[in-house]
């Protein structure tokens, strides 16, 4: 990085360590921030020197030399632990004089001085961890989520998921919460729970949290009371390792941190009340920055006293007997193991474009099941596709880009398919052919009335699609069906709309992930696409909803409010940042 006339020297680096990433910011002397970046899990216990030396490689060759490092890993607490750092930075940074310690001091650190202080983190993990100002430590929790994690992400998600199956043996009904759970797993029926926790690990469980939390604020009673006692949880913590560094009478310092704490004012709000009731001589406050703050603290005491040594601190129907067009031999294709490859590519591609043209025909069908889709969005109902094999997988694809898109809120366009989520890279034998779990799978979405599923099928044959159209239609919802087959009838008047273009058969016999796949794609493309810009959710052809958490959508919402508005980026990025980079209130503002 070259240096500037804007920053002044010395620079210094500041690293934490956690779990689930490593965060890594680099400051000049007056403390403005120059550089940040994010790298993998930082945990001291989890990486080898190996790992950890390229860890720390990374840091270093993304930033320019800084004249002091503080450095906080997650598992950095004993002296062990802290000396093997140590050596690892000595052979990256050299002579430069670094400060180790573990990722819970340095929270504590960026919080400023206090007499007495105790970090209360609720993230995917959790912990307390307090500190007096003559060096005295205490800890309660951090013993990862099998022995501990008391009112962490990961404890709340497992909670959510222990409550909703324990409620449904008893009461027989699944609960809201339990809804959103089955969305958040992509898991079609509680029994798929069982596989889903099986093989997942903290984190996807730890991911459950703002379901919760949301669900909470729908007033949801299983989460009410799942919040409630895990605030309980926390604060009982916070003081207990209060109690270990200073008596009831003295003032003590809480800091909230994490991202559960962070996030979640009201949540915060109440963790601070009830540690005030355990601890009346107290003052409680929320983390304004993140830990890294806090090394570089750390490095900026090593240059205030150069001669300090550099030694680590202690801080359905069934299958019908007419062979469907899908299933047919395509008679262009009769000698495809015979063809050159230029010729065999040709072949292919004029496959493809009929597949276009049969979709094109059939364009006041799809605009018809669009307009469906923008009507239920706009009165709080939501989109299902549900698909076996790769009509699944383009279903689930399609719903996965919503979100950020268009800003849809996960819930409102979602993806079902046949044998849950190790369907989508592996084939799941026999999950096509039960037609009861697909019904099941639409029963505990909660499917209503106000709701739209759409069935994809390139036979049209697939029993558990026809499964979940039924109970669709069964429970009030508009139901439609996506095939290849024009022959095919409702049964019933199930599904109410069937869209089958005639693309004919696949050029590989069968292999519908060809044609069949391409022209299903485009039709997903139109329905969702078309039903956003129905909502106002597109201005010309700009996405004005697009949610811009990465560095290019954020360069597409500068140049989306630079061209909608004719003003220069500075401005353009002044107001998205004011309005936390949503376009449309960026745009409103500039009006």
């Amino acid at each position: 990085m070259a240096e500037t006339q804007t920053f002044q020297r010395p620079y210094i680096l500041g690293i934490e360590g956690g779990g689930t990433r490593t965060t890594a910011l680099l400051v000049d002397a007056r403390g403005r921030e120059i550089q940040r970046a994010t790298f993998g899990p930082g945990n001291v216990r989890l990486l080898d020197d190996r790992a950890l030396g390229q860890l720390l490689r990374q840091v270093a060759k993304q930033f320019e030399s800084p004249a002091a490092i503080g450095l906080g890993l997650a598992g950095a607490r004993h002296t062990k632990d802290r000396a093997r750092v140590q050596t690892v930075v000595s052979k990256i940074w050299k002579a430069t004089p670094c400060m180790v310690t573990h990722d819970l001091e340095i929270a504590l650190t960026g919080s400023g001085p206090q007499k007495t202080a105790v970090l209360v983190l609720s993230g995917t993990g959790s912990c307390c961890f307090g500190k007096t100002s003559d060096g005295r430590t205490a800890k309660m929790g951090g013993w990862g989520h099998i022995l501990g994690d008391k009112g962490s992400g990961f404890e709340i998600g497992l909670r959510a998921l222990k409550a909703v199956v324990f409620y449904f043996d008893r009461d027989g009904t699944w609960s809201r919460l339990g809804k959103r759970l089955l969305t958040a797993t992509g898991t079609n029926e509680p029994d798929d729970l069982i596989d889903w926790v099986a093989t997942a690990d903290k984190h996807a469980v730890a991911a459950l949290a703002p379901e919760v939390f949301a669900a909470a604020k729908k007033r949801d009673r299983i989460a009410r009371d799942i919040l409630e006692g895990t605030a309980g949880m926390l604060a009982k913590d916070a003081v207990n390792c209060a109690r270990k560094l200073a008596q009831k009478n003295k003032p003590v310092h809480f800091v909230l941190a994490g991202g559960v704490l962070r996030g979640q004012p009201a949540f915060a709000r109440k963790v601070s009340q009830s540690i005030r009731e355990r601890w009346p001589q107290t003052t409680v406050q929320v983390q304004e920055h993140d830990g890294v703050w806090g090394a570089i603290e750390l490095a900026k005491n090593l240059l205030k006293d150069a001669a300090q040594p550099i030694t680590p601190s202690i801080l359905s129907p069934q299958p019908s007997t007419h062979v469907p067009p899908t299933e047919q031999r395509n008679p262009r294709s009769m000698d495809l193991d015979r063809l050159p490859l230029p010729a065999a590519i040709d072949l292919m591609l004029t496959e493809e474009q009929r597949a276009a043209k049969a979709v094109r025909t059939k364009g006041k069908t799809i605009a018809r099941l669009a307009g469906w889709v923008a009507k239920a969005l706009a009165n709080g109902g939501r989109l299902f596709y549900v698909g076996a094999g790769t009509s699944g997988r383009l279903g689930v694809l399609d719903a996965s880009e919503c979100p950020p898109t268009f800003r849809a809120r996960p819930e409102q366009v979602q993806g079902i398919i046949a044998g849950g989520p190790r369907a989508l890279t592996q084939a799941i034998e026999g999950a096509e052919d039960d037609a009861d779990a697909g019904g099941r799978a639409i029963q505990f979405r909660g499917v209503n009335k106000k709701d739209v599923v759409i069935g994809i099928a390139a036979s049209g044959n697939t029993p558990f699609v026809w499964g979940a159209l039924e109970t669709a239609a069964q429970r009030g919802a508009r139901t439609a069906l996506i095939c290849f087959n024009p022959t095919l009838k409702s049964r019933a008047k199930v599904p109410q709309l069937i869209l089958a273009p005639a693309i004919g058969p696949e050029i590989l016999t069968g292999s519908t992930r060809l044609k069949a796949g391409t022209a299903t794609k485009l039709i997903l493309n139109c329905i969702t696409t078309l039903a956003m810009v129905r909502l106002g959710k597109v201005a010309e052809n700009l996405m004005v909803d697009v949610d811009p958490k990465n560095e290019k959508l954020r360069d597409r919402a500068m140049r989306i409010v630079m061209t909608l508005r004719e003003v220069d980026a500075n401005t353009a990025r002044a107001a998205l940042a004011k309005h936390g980079w949503v376009v449309q209130d960026a745009l409103k503002q500039l009006q």
